[in-house]
């Protein structure tokens, strides 16, 4: 297991009582490779497990092309400045095919010498 791998398992048992616990759609991203969700993320967005998300390689892919780069600057604003940010999202469900608007705020979310962004999405 490599150093990324360890520091998404550890962010997760850390803060597994807040993904199994929480109403909201929760994932942890360190990167495109290195990330994680809570069930109701997963459901939310048709997937058929936290896993099956978590294997993606494209998780904008989710996201409607149009607001892609506010998702980006939110990853940034995270990262790079240690500021939460609030913004509404447009999602697409794979199963379903639909879309959807939700309240997204990402934070800043320090573990272990790296900075993830935790990013909480609203149940309606």
């Amino acid at each position: 297991m490599d150093q990324h791998e360890q520091l998404v398992k550890g962010v997760a048992e850390q803060f597994k009582e807040v993904l199994e616990k929480s109403s909201q759609g929760i994932y942890l991203y360190l990167d495109d490779t290195h990330k994680i969700c809570n069930k109701q993320f997963a459901d939310l967005l048709g997937y058929i497990s936290p896993e099956q998300w978590a294997s993606t390689e494209a998780p904008l892919a989710d996201v409607v092309e149009g607001d892609r780069p506010a998702v980006v600057r939110a990853y940034r604003a995270a990262v790079g400045k240690f500021k939460a940010t609030k913004l509404s999202v447009k999602f697409h469900n794979v199963s379903t095919h639909r879309s959807f608007t939700r309240r997204m705020t990402v934070v800043p979310l320090p573990f272990q010498g790296s900075i993830f962004s935790a990013h909480f999405i609203d149940k309606t």
